[in-house]
């Protein structure tokens, strides 16, 4: 990034990233519930926060858009699973919009392959860890989102990969609902995958996004 980038953008990505360690620090300290409610949603809307102002046009709007959801996603469903998975779950509409909408050009077998596996698995597992349909319902809007990354022009080994992590923080919190028991997994884990996945998907269509305006990043 150029100099006057980090000056007047880094901030964003600083501030989201303290938001979500102090979360993750003080998630069970007795700190009031809707404060840490919106310290929680403050990670990933400052990943939004930070979309809108690096990027423009359809695309750029799509990026924060998903990220806005997933700031909604993770307030409400401190009241409501139901209500924070559907918030995910059009998060997940909007960034399978914003995948196809950026196809790559060419795709190996292999990657087709993986695509394919992610949108049958992430389903799967998903009933296998859980045991409810509307779980697996939802996750098959999370395999679509995965699969149509892996399959963007933006970097598989960023956005592709924090798509994955996504994944696999859901697969933990499923867990928690059926009688495969990954303790201590779920409680360590979930956080951090899902929030660096969601950090990884922001940072990586932001700067493909703008690579392609021919801009600096």
């Amino acid at each position: 990034m150029a100099r006057a980038a980090l000056i007047e953008h880094r901030p964003w990505l600083l501030a989201s990233i303290v938001a979500a360690v102090a979360f993750y620090v003080l998630r069970d300290a007795p700190v009031g519930g809707v404060q840490l409610m919106l310290l929680k949603g403050a990670g990933v809307a400052l990943l939004a926060i930070y979309a809108l102002r690096r990027s423009s046009g359809i695309d750029g709007m799509l990026i924060a858009a998903v990220m806005a959801l997933g700031a909604i996603g993770d307030m409400a469903i401190e009241i409501s699973f139901v209500a924070g998975g559907s918030a995910f779950f059009l998060g997940h509409l909007v960034a399978i919009a914003l995948y196809l909408r950026n196809r790559r050009l060419a795709t190996t077998p292999s990657q087709k392959l993986a695509a394919a596996a992610l949108l049958v698995a992430t389903p799967v597992v998903s009933w296998l860890l859980s045991k409810d349909a509307g779980v697996t319902l939802y996750a098959t809007g999370l395999g679509g989102m995965a699969a149509t990354a892996w399959l963007s022009r933006f970097g598989r080994y960023r956005v592709g990969t924090g798509a994955v992590l996504f994944v696999v923080s859901d697969w933990l919190i499923f867990s928690r609902m059926g009688s495969f028991d990954l303790a201590p997994l779920p409680d360590l884990l979930i956080w951090p995958l899902y929030y660096f996945g969601q950090f990884l998907i922001a940072t990586g269509v932001v700067q493909a996004l703008r690579r392609h305006a021919g801009r600096k990043s």
